[in-house]
């Protein structure tokens, strides 16, 4: 099986722990206004790769990957799970340490086939890296052309696996650094036992140049980046969502 690969990065500090091999898929279903990969939302794009090749070029560094491992991102990575479900079983077989990095749109409640391969994928990811974009149905609508109701069920389905989740969220100025928002994501995110960490990411324009060169409309032109200071006082109250869902929670176990 041949997977559609945008490109990948051999040492990867940002995504997930230790020093990563970062695996870029191709194709993706969002339209994230402040989309930085615009290049990867062709899902017919990328090159055609077999997932042992992919194992090799990890291999002939491994000694660099020490406390790290593979990460698949995007694009969408979970568009690709029958060729995911082969990568990551050839990296367990190396034992490898495997993380997806996602934000969750294929997801769909149910039995389905589709389902049943991220079922077994899930037995061996040790991580994943979910980027939940905005809590708020209609906001998230707009900032990304997809619902949010799948992603959320998303969430729910890795606690109920037990797959350790890092949440991500960019906070873009005016869009979604909201107070309330956060607090409500913060409250959301508290209410999975899988939670392992929260990475604020402040919004940046770097992605701009892409846009250009590709005749796409870039829909924040105009938007400031975040200040890093700003991003880590917004940190606080999605925290403080968090504290408070948990505080809710352990109040209603001593009640039983």
């Amino acid at each position: 099986m041949k997977g559609r690969i945008h490109s990948t990065e051999s040492f990867g500090t940002v995504d997930g722990p230790g020093v990563r091999f970062v695996i870029f898929l191709q194709g993706c279903p969002m339209r994230c206004a402040y989309c930085h990969n615009p290049d990867t939302w062709d899902p017919t794009g990328g090159t055609p790769t077999e997932a042992s090749e992919l194992i090799e070029q990890f291999e002939r560094n491994r000694e660099f990957y020490a406390g790290g491992g593979i990460t698949v991102t995007g694009g969408e990575p979970l568009m690709q799970v029958d060729f995911l479900l082969e990568l990551f079983t050839m990296a367990k077989e190396h034992d490898i340490n495997t993380c997806i990095d996602s934000s969750g749109i294929m997801y769909h409640p149910g039995e389905s086939e589709y389902n049943k391969t991220l079922d077994k994928l899930m037995k061996l990811t040790d991580l994943v890296m979910l980027d939940i974009k905005h809590i708020d149905p209609e906001k998230h609508k707009w900032l990304t052309s997809q619902p949010n109701d799948g992603i959320l069920a998303f969430a729910k389905y890795l606690d109920e696996k037990q797959v350790p989740v890092w949440i991500r969220h960019v906070v873009v100025p005016g869009i979604t650094d909201d107070d309330k928002y956060l607090h409500d994501l913060g409250y959301f995110i508290g209410g999975l036992s899988n939670l392992k960490a929260l990475d604020v990411l402040p919004y940046h324009t770097l992605g701009l140049p892409k846009y250009e060169k590709l005749g796409l409309e870039y829909r924040l032109k105009g938007v400031p980046p975040m200040d890093k200071s700003v991003a880590i006082e917004k940190k606080q109250i999605i925290l403080d969502g968090v504290r408070e869902r948990r505080a809710e929670i352990a109040g209603a176990e001593k009640k039983d």
